[in-house]
């Protein structure tokens, strides 16, 4: 059994960290630069002058893509425990992972029949 005072040291490193990261924002507040001219407020990147604003509408179809790779991404994490375990999991582990592989591939096969990897 665990007591509270066991969780002192994570207390205290909560405690430390916390300060830690307030004495150092409010010492760069403090010490920082107080003038603020049009140069140093304007953007840098790279050297390259900025041109446009940075706000311009993306199209829906790289948000799809990104959380269609992120899904499938996803599910490839499930196959490592059961690739760790496939001796102990029997024949039974090795049909309930071709069930779960062919549900991800009649999805896979949805998202291309309704087009959703196309690019126009």
């Amino acid at each position: 059994m665990s007591t509270p005072a066991d969780y002192l040291p994570i207390l205290l490193q909560f405690i430390a960290a916390l300060g830690f990261v307030v004495l150092t924002i409010g010492a760069t507040h403090l010490l920082g630069p107080k003038r603020h001219t049009n140069v140093k407020n304007e953007t840098f990147e790279c050297g390259i002058e900025s041109v446009g604003n940075a706000r311009v509408p993306f199209s829906i179809k790289y948000f799809l893509v990104a959380i269609l790779f992120v899904l499938f991404d996803v599910e490839v994490i499930f196959m490592y425990p059961w690739a760790v375990n496939f001796k102990s999991l029997g024949v039974r582990g090795l049909i309930e992972m071709f069930m779960f592989m062919s549900l991800l591939l009649l999805g896979f096969f949805y998202i291309i029949k309704k087009g959703a990897l196309k690019w126009e």
